[in-house]
This record gives structure tokens, sequence and C-alpha cells, in this order.
């Protein structure tokens, strides 16, 4: 029998309170492991300030300076755990690019086998073709990093791990299989959820749910197939690029354009500190920097000033006007301005599925000067490269 619709209302809204204290129990976990793991990493950094402060009064630099060494450390594991939380939620920004598989697993060997160990056996077997797929290229290999290191933790004793890459009509395929311990039903059925782990305290349970969030949000799926005693096998499937018409990597500065390190930025973030922070990197490049808190005082200020812009890092959330909204504005006044956009979150839907315009490019903050160096370059270079025509197909 089909059910009406508003039996189906009624049966909903009568299931939800029981449902309720099961989603606030996996709130609460989730709320939980983040706290955990977040608080340690602030202990670490408050704890190693207050012990560079008192070293720097008793005159031992160099015990400050590795202390201070030990913070940035810190800030960096820190930072790690918000974009695995991100990737989870399907919100953070991807940079895709047109990539080919193989070439993906040809730089992922060196980096896997130290994580791996002597007792496991790498296997890398690419496609007999190219294998053409639309990602970010750092996305997917942070993807193979978290299965090889489960698939080693799947083999205390050894064993062996085999990734390939294959296609078939429709779909870019990428597989990742052990020989290790294997999984119950219960267990595969559990494994992409948030801070579920098998590993005990040692693991936050991130490294799978990171993994489905980062596939999903690149268009693609994840299969697992496992048997207890019979290892794993996780299959990863992507949209084909079928067509790829390669562009020239002209690196030549485009003319009158100002050289990298030179000409005039134009710096719109709201938080003053932070403000202070990237100046002092941008003046360090050697750029000239003018700088407003929001992006309606940017606005006047760009209109006032009688000379080149050539580029634009604004925060993307902003009081008032926000950052994209300032950046149309000002690429309306000044077309082929560069922009670089920055945040620690946003809910653009354009931007987290990396769909950037010419000439711009996104920097995930917190970042460091030299994060913000290459990200100036890699604008530098876009300037003068053609985008390459590409087709995305899951069709034959």
């Amino acid at each position: 029998m089909v059910e009406r619709p508003e039996d189906l209302t009624r049966r909903t809204a009568e299931d939800a309170p029981a449902a309720e204290p099961e989603r606030l129990e996996a709130i609460g976990r989730l709320a939980g492991g983040i706290a955990h793991d977040f608080n340690n990493h602030l202990l670490a950094i408050r704890g190693y300030c207050e012990l560079a402060i008192l070293e720097l009064q008793a005159g031992d630099a160099g015990a400050a300076e590795q202390d201070i060494r030990e913070v940035l450390l810190a800030t960096d594991r820190a930072a790690g755990l918000t974009r695995q939380l991100l990737a989870v939620g399907r919100r953070q920004v991807l940079m895709p690019e047109v990539l080919d598989l193989n070439d993906l697993l040809g730089e992922a060997v060196g980096p896997l086998g130290p994580l791996l160990g002597p007792r496991i056996e790498l296997c890398v077997v690419p496609a007999e073709h190219p294998v053409h797929v639309h990602a970010d290229p750092s996305q997917l290999t942070q993807v193979l990093t978290n299965l090889a290191a489960n698939a080693r933790d799947a083999m205390p004793g050894g064993g062996a791990l085999t990734i390939a890459a294959s296609a078939d009509d429709t779909e870019a395929l990428l597989t990742v299989a052990d020989t290790g311990t294997g999984m119950s039903p219960a267990t595969a059925g559990q494994i992409f959820e948030p801070f579920f782990t098998t590993k005990g305290r040692e693991s936050t349970g991130l490294g799978l749910a990171t993994v489905r969030g980062i596939v999903d949000q690149s268009g693609g799926s994840i299969d697992v197939e496992t048997e207890r005693g019979l290892g794993t096998r996780f299959t990863i499937h992507l949209p084909l690029v079928r067509q790829v018409a390669e562009a020239a990597a002209d690196t030549a500065p485009a003319a009158g354009r100002a050289a990298p390190g030179s000409g005039t930025v134009l710096l719109i973030e709201d938080t003053p500190a932070v403000r202070t922070v990237v100046r002092a990197f941008l003046e360090a490049e050697g750029y000239r920097v003018l700088e407003a808190e929001r992006a309606e005082d940017a606005l006047a200020l760009a209109s006032a000033y009688g000379g080149p812009i050539d580029l634009v890092l604004t925060d993307i959330v902003l009081p008032g006007m926000n950052g994209k909204q300032a950046a149309e504005t000002l690429r309306s006044e000044r077309p082929g301005l560069t922009v670089l956009f920055m945040s620690g979150y946003t809910n653009d839907p354009d931007l987290q599925a990396g769909h950037l315009p010419p000439l711009t490019g996104f920097l995930q903050k917190p970042f460091s000067g030299v994060q913000l160096h290459d990200a100036l370059r890699s604008l530098d270079l876009e300037r003068s490269r053609p985008a390459p025509d590409l087709i995305l197909s899951n069709e034959p």
C-alpha cells in the first residue's frame, strides 16, 4: 500500500522525539572529541608561550626559540584538526585542477613508504593509460594518506598494501586494498562516522570520516569491501575527465603587470591582529599595502587611490558587505584585477566546490608567511596561463 503524504508527515513527527536523544548523543560525542583534541593543542600553545617568556626573562634566547618553534607545530596541528572537521562536514574550499591519477600515485609512493614502515609491502599499480579527473590534488593525497594509515593499523604484523588507478567508460577508479585483519559488518557500517574508532585513545576517529567528506565534496563516492581475516578494499569513484586540452605553462609575467613582490595590495580584514600580521607578511614580500577593516571602507579607499591596485587580499566573512561582493564590485571598476580570498570558513557553495573565476585564489586560515608567498606566486603565474578545456562526465 502506498503511504499517503499526510500519513508520512504524521509518522515522521511521531518518530522525531524518539530520534532526538540519539541525535543529541551523536552531537555530544562530536563536541567532546573536538574539545578534547583542541584543548590539548591550546594547552601546548599556552604552555610553550609561558615557557618562552620565562626563558627570555632568564636570558636564554636559544631555549625560547625552541619553545616558539613548538608553538608553531602546535598551531599547525590545531589547524589540521579544523581542516579535518571542515572536510567531514563537506565545507572546506577545494582547489581542483585536471590531474592524472597515475601522476598522483607516482608522487605518493615516496611519503607512503615511511608511513607504512618496513613490514608492509607497498604495491602501486598505475592505469595503462592516463586517467584524468578534476579534483584537488592535495585533498586526494590526504585521502591516500589516511587510507594507508588505516591499512597500516590493520596490519600490525605486516602485510601488503595495493593502490591502483583505473578507469572504465564512465568513471575513474582509485582502489586501496590491504591484507589486514578486516572488519565485521557492524564495524564496517560505522567507520565513516566522525570520532568512531576501534584504536583507543590514540586515534581521533576522524581519518575515514575525512576521507568520505573529501570524496563526496569532489563529486565522487567510496565503497568498502571487507571481511574478518581477509583484509579490506576501498574503491573511490570519481567523475572522469574525458577530454583535456593541454595548456601552455608560460611562467613569464603578463605585460603591464607588476613583477612578483612589487606593486600595491588592497588588504581587507576586520580582525586587527590578523590585519597587522598579514600586512607585515606582504610588506616583507615587497608590496605596498592599502588596508581597510570593512569592505565599504575598501571600496572608498580604492576609489580615492589614484594608482594601480595589483591585487586584492580579502577575508570572505566581513561585517556588512562580504569579501566576495567587494571583489566583484572592485573588478567591475578595475577589470582584470587579481583577487586572493582568505577565510577560516565559508558557506559559499561556489567557493567550496572550487568554482573560482580566473585570476582568483583562496588561502585557508590559518596560514604562514610561506603559504601566503606561495599563493601570491601561483596567482602571478596564472596571469599568463590559459585555462584548459575539460569535459566532466559520467556518461560513456
